[in-house]
Parts: structure tokens; sequence; C-alpha cells
């Protein structure tokens, strides 16, 4: 420490212009390499087996997210023009070079299944746009009389159409993203076209997630400064501590474009993180300075940065490294967004702390002292009375402090046990955002905008012609849609149903699966003869002994999809004995998965870093009972914040499941900071009442204005469009007071009342 002490005494110039050139040279890597991550499937895990067979199942049956383009007419679509638009926008999109022509789904391009003379026929509703009242008439009875396009493709009460284009898991860019909506937008007159689907969401949230920072940082910024200048009390301490910050955010930025990670949704929020917690160490640095200059008016700036360093670079570093581990143990997680965040936020705290201990002392040295108000001395020893009395209370009340943390303890608990996990993206949006809006109608329309695909597969081939198998699969879906949030199901019982009916005079009677095994192949070879028989394969792959079961949610969320599960769930026994497994492929099923790894991720975390907590915490101070005493107000912090989840209904998601990370790992810094200075005063006094007056003079007050700074940095994020976001900025700002309240009153009674560092008579 001496040999730095030195060094940085010695060559302040080449400390700054090191600092300045190696960010400037960062900073242009970041500019030039960061990309967003538009592809939602990109946040998760691809070789983790729920992902690997979902993937798998996919390319079995050509399962894409489509975007869903309707088009609403409020008297009605069976009409010339309304019908024209439906044409020229399917042909539009099927031009397109991201679509595949077969992809597209309309009243234009489906099929309709009919009986012949001689069998079975499968044409098209109609190729010219009909515009007789006669042929509109007939095209409005054939659409009512198949259930296979009724209620999927056009509404039941006939104002809205949809049209469906399937697109691969890459063609998705930000320039595709706007041609579809400015290609939509062309329709519109006197329809209403809207447009929905989990592409959109994702490009959405790529659009609104740079843009929410772009906003969110300047605002962060401002807040920031004016709350420094007021803790700090000059424009100098205020400007070299937000240098520091801006500096560790774009190292932690230019790395991230340096390996060529991208910015996640969540990556959008290390800009704040960064700048609230970066502070810190500035902060308490020049909260020493100032208590060293009142002691010492006539010392020079060599001696006050010597004193600075010497006296604050080991709580610093602790603290640095702890809220570090926290971010760190984010790495655990599965879900790379959460791990990328926690490992680039955790290198900017560690950056925060190489400038705060070598740039904020070079440039104190090289622009002088900070100069010092008439006021500060009244003002010192005002606070050092008001510190005196507060620590004195803290003790002679403790049984106070005990009671109150029974009763906080116990409500966290029973709040911790209706905290739920969602998997929804949609839901990351405004209720009344447009996309939200638009997802909103379309669901209220049709089916449902989310998909689940239930895979049925067997060792036997053909299974999947038995009647009996098919009667079990077409029971299954009329269960799930009895579920309100199920809208529609569709599956190979779907055509069978339909051939069956149209095979006897468009009988209801016989809209049910065909009686024989024979029946049902002859059904499905004379489909195959006489329709396109790609669309088959969707539903069921050649050999018969795999189907998919595709079940439409009006909601993304996890309850929706668990509830929509439970029910097939249910026949999991039933079809073991035809020999046939159920498993669950596509987008809504993975994002189930994947809020089950952000649990578990988030549990295993939480443990992690306590664990190392609780070790650092007894290396750096020599007694384990330290790293456990330390460790003491995060734990309370921790329950708090999930009990108030619970309460609230605030469920965990890739964004709040970054909570008890940050929880641990800025609220430790209190903790770190205030047992150092405890450790201190209690060696050189031994005098109990002196070592908690002192220590809540010199860390009370730092440690106080450093959550001052912190909570209205995160409060900052109230103003984000993302509600998650929204909701951590309230949830971080009530850990860190809750952090630093647990830390000036019950572990500081526990320091007090365990006589820790105090030598027995």
């Amino acid at each position: 420490m001496k040999r730095f002490l030195n060094w940085t005494l010695k060559y302040p110039g080449v400390i700054l212009a090191v600092t300045l050139a190696s960010s400037a040279a960062l900073f242009f890597v970041m500019k030039s390499n960061s990309r967003m991550e538009t592809d939602l499937d990109k946040y998760m895990p691809q070789e983790h087996p729920a992902f690997v067979y979902s993937n798998q199942a996919e390319e079995w049956f050509n399962i894409n997210d489509g975007i869903i383009i309707a088009i609403e007419n409020e008297n009605g679509i069976y009409n010339a023009g309304t019908l024209q638009k439906v044409k020229d926008l399917t042909k539009a999109l099927q031009k397109m070079d991201e679509i595949n022509k077969s992809d597209v789904t309309s009243l234009y391009t489906a099929d309709n299944i009919i009986g012949t003379e001689e069998g079975m026929d499968v044409k098209a509703f109609f190729k010219r746009v009909p515009k007789s009242k006669e042929k509109l008439n007939t095209l409005q009875q054939n659409i009512r009389n198949n259930d296979m396009v009724f209620g999927r493709l056009a509404s039941e009460d006939e104002t809205v159409t949809v049209i469906i284009a399937e697109i691969e898991d890459d063609v998705f860019s930000p320039e595709f993203y706007n041609n579809i909506l400015t290609l939509a937008k062309t329709y519109e007159g006197p329809e209403k076209v809207y447009v929905a689907g989990r592409p959109i969401v994702e490009g959405t949230m790529a659009l609104l997630g740079p843009a929410d920072m772009k906003r969110m940082v300047p605002i962060v910024l401002a807040v920031i400064v004016l709350v420094l200048l007021w803790v700090l009390r000059s424009f100098k301490n205020t400007l070299f501590t937000m240098l520091v910050v801006l500096f560790s955010v774009v190292w932690a930025f230019g790395l991230m474009a340096l390996v060529n990670i991208p910015i996640y949704a969540v990556s959008t929020m290390i800009p704040v993180m960064l700048i609230a917690i970066g502070v810190a160490d500035g902060i308490h640095l020049y909260s020493h300075l100032d208590l060293f200059m009142l002691k010492n008016p006539d010392a020079d700036k060599k001696e006050a940065v010597k004193d600075m360093l010497t006296g604050m670079w080991k709580p610093v570093v602790m603290t640095s490294v702890t809220t570090a581990v926290g971010f760190v143990s984010l790495l655990t997680s599965q879900v790379y967004p959460i791990k990328y965040f926690g490992v680039f936020t955790a290198i900017g705290v560690m950056m925060a702390m190489v400038f705060s201990l070598l740039f904020i002392p070079a440039a104190i040295i090289i622009f002088g002292l900070p100069k010092r108000k008439p006021a500060v001395k009244k003002y010192e020893d005002d606070s050092g009375h008001i510190a005196y009395r507060f620590a004195e209370a803290v003790v002679k009340y403790k049984y106070v402090t005990y009671i109150s943390i029974v009763f906080i303890v116990a409500f966290s608990i029973y709040g911790m046990g209706k905290v739920w996990i969602n998997s929804s993206f949609l839901e990351k949006f405004e209720k009344d955002s447009d996309i939200v809006l638009t997802d909103d109608f379309i669901n209220q329309h049709f089916g449902g905008t989310s998909t689940i695909n239930v895979i049925l597969e067997s060792a036997d081939n053909d299974v999947f012609k038995q009647p009996r198998v098919l009667r079990l699969i077409d029971e299954m879906q009329a269960k799930s849609e009895t579920l309100a949030l199920v809208g529609n199901s569709f599956s190979l019982a779907d055509y069978l149903r339909r051939m069956n009916k149209v095979m006897h005079a468009d009988s209801a009677q016989f809209d049910t699966i065909p009686e024989s095994s024979d029946l049902v192949a002859q059904y499905l070879l004379l489909y195959e003869m006489s329709g396109d028989p790609e669309n088959l394969w969707k539903v069921v792959d050649y050999k018969y002994n795999k189907t998919n079961v595709t079940l439409q949610l009006k909601s993304d969320n996890s309850k929706a999809i668990n509830a929509a599960i439970a029910v097939v769930d249910q026949f999991i026994d039933r079809f073991r004995e035809f020999n046939v497994t159920v498993k669950y492929a596509g987008s809504g099923y993975k994002g189930l998965v994947f809020t089950d790894l952000i649990l578990q991720g988030q549990i295993t975390s939480l443990l992690l870093s306590l664990v190392i907590i609780v070790v650092l915490l007894s290396l750096m101070f020599k007694k384990i009972s330290i790293g456990f005493i330390g460790a003491v107000p995060i734990v309370l912090t921790a329950l708090i914040s999930f009990g108030i989840m619970g309460f609230f209904d605030i469920p965990l998601s890739t964004t709040t499941a970054l909570i008890s990370s940050i929880a641990i790992g800025i609220g430790i810094d209190y903790a770190v900071h205030f047992i150092e200075r405890y450790k201190i005063y209690a060696l050189e006094t031994q005098n109990r009442i002196k070592t908690i007056q002192e220590t809540m003079h010199h860390s009370g007050r730092a440690i106080i204005f450093n959550a001052i700074v912190v909570i209205a940095g995160f409060l900052v994020l109230l103003a984000s469009v993302f509600p998650p976001n929204r909701s951590l900025g309230a949830l971080v700002s009530l850990n860190m007071f809750t952090s630093f309240l647990g830390t000036i009153t019950i572990m500081f009674i526990i320091l007090y009342v365990s006589k820790i560092y105090f030598r027995k008579k």
C-alpha cells in the first residue's frame, strides 16, 4: 500500500492521462460494436434439455412464431374492398425475403376441405375476390361451415380477419420490424389494421429498450449530480465522483462490446445501476477527507490524500469486492441476460473502485483540495451531536428494535409464500400501450396470440391413425378449451372430424372422429392426394408416430401456461396405455421453463452470495462472528424484499430476479464501512460509548449520504416505460433503506452487546 500511495502522489498526471485515454478507446469500441439482442429465444440456454427437445419438435412440425395482422371492418369483412386487402396484403407478405410463401395463412390461402361426388377435394375459399352479393354470401356460408377456419381466421362476429405470417428464428431484424409495420399501415382506411405476435413483441422491446436507456441515463445523472452537490457541498467533488462512475459505465459496456456480448433488455439498466452504486466510494473518500480537514485545517493536499487513502483504501476495496460478489453470484443463473448482467455490472463496480482510488486522489493533487464553506465547522459539530444522541438512543431502546424485527420477519415470511414467477414478455409493457391493446383486441376476437405445443410421441408407427387415440386427443382439446385463457386448439383430430363431416354431406352428426382405422387411413390418403400435404405435416409426421397439438392462449404469463399444462397432464396416464408419451414445445413452453430457471438461479445466487459474503467478512476482519453479524442487515433486507413482492403481487421476472443480488451487493457496503470504523475506534479507545458515538458520526454520516444518493438514483427507474423496471427501482430503493436502517440499528446493537473488539478486564 505504501508503494501504491507513493506512486499515486508522484505521478498524478500519468494516472489522469491513462484513465482518460483507455476510457476513450473503450467508448469508441462501445459505439461501433454494441448491438441489441431482439430474439427472445436467445435469452434462453439452448443446451437445456427442454430447449433442445423443443427445438427438435419445432423442426419436425415447422413450428415458428407468427406475425399476426388483423384487419377490422366494423360493417363486416365480407365485402369486395376488405377481401381485396386480405388478398393483396397476403401476397405482399409472401414476397418478403424473410417469409416463406407457404408460411402465410389467410382466408385467401386457407384450404377448404369439401366433399364431392368423386370423394374429397381441397380448394381455396377464393382466388378471385368475389364482388356479387351472391358470391359473397356463398363465401360467408362456406367459412361459417368450416370450424377449421371460422373463429380462427375469421372472427365469430365476422368483423375481423387475420393473416398469420410465420417466420424463422434468425430472420427478424429492426428493418424487417419497421417494414412490417409500414406495410400494415398502408392498408388502413376504412379498415383498421392491427399487428401483433411474439416477433412484434421482440421488435418493440428492441426499439423501446435502448430508447428507455437513452432517456433514463440523463435523468439519473441529473438527479445524482443534484444530490451529490447537496451531500458533498462541492462542485469539484461532485464532478470527479461523477467522472468515476461514467468511466465505469464505459468500461462495462466497452468490454461487453469487445467480447461481442449483445445488450439484452435487462442490460439497459446497467448504467443506472453503476451510476447509483459507483458514487459510494467517492462519497466515503470525500467524507473522510472532510473530517480530516476539519481536524487539520492547515494540512496540505498531499497530507490530506495520504490520510484519505491510508484510512479508506481497505473499506473501499472490501465494499467493492463484496458488492461485485453479489453480482457475480448471478453467474449461477442459466438465463443469459441475468448472467451477463451480473458479470458486467461486477466489472463496472470494480472499475469504479479502481478509478476512485486512482483518479480522485490524482485529481485532488492536480486541481487542489475542495474549498470549505464557513458554515462547515458548525455543521460538523451539529451533526456530531445528532449522531451521538442517535447512537445512545439506539442502545437505550434496543428492545424496541428486537420486537420490531420479530414482527417484520414474520410479516416477510408470510408474504414470501405469495411470490410467483412470470414468463410473460408482453407484461413488460404498459397496460395501455399500443402493443398490449392490440394483443387484447386480437385475443377478444380469436383464440389467442400465444401458443403452447403438446407433442405426443410413440415408438409405434401409425398409432395416430387409431380412432381411440384420436378421440383421446379430441377429448384433451375439449377439456383444455374449458379454461378461460385457452381460446382454441388444433390437431390432426380437427382434420379428421372435418373430413368425416364433409364425406357425410356436411351432417353435424358426423362431426366426430371416424369409427375405424381403415376409414381414418382412407381419409388421410384422400387428403394427401387432393390437398397440400405440407399443411398436414404441421400436425403429424409421415410415420404417424408423432403429432403436434397446438393450444392457443390469451395470455403469455406463467399462470395461463401452467393452467393449460395442468389439464394436459391429466391425460398422461391415459395416453401411456397406448404407448404414447406427452411432452411440450414452442415459445410458450420455453417461456415457462425460462421462469423456472429464473427461480432456480435466484435461490442459488442468493444462497451462494450470502455464504461468500460471510466468508469474505470473516477473512477481512479475521473473526467468524463478524461474518455473521455483517450478514444480518442483508438477510433481513432480502426477507423484507420478497415479503413486499408477495403482498403487492409483484412477480419474479428477468428484471425483478436481480433484486436479491443487488440488495446483497450494495447493502453489504454499509455493514463493511460501519464495522471497519467501529473496529478502529474500539481498538483505539476501549470505550464502548465513545466507540458507538464516533462510529455513528464518521461511518453513520457517510452511510446516510450513500443511501440517499443510491435511493435517489434507483427511484429514477420509476420513470421507465417498462413496469418491471419501475418495480425494480421501487424495491431496490426500499432495500437500500432497509439495509441502511438494519446496519445502524440491529447490526449496531449486536456489535455493542457482543462487546467484540473490547478486551476483557
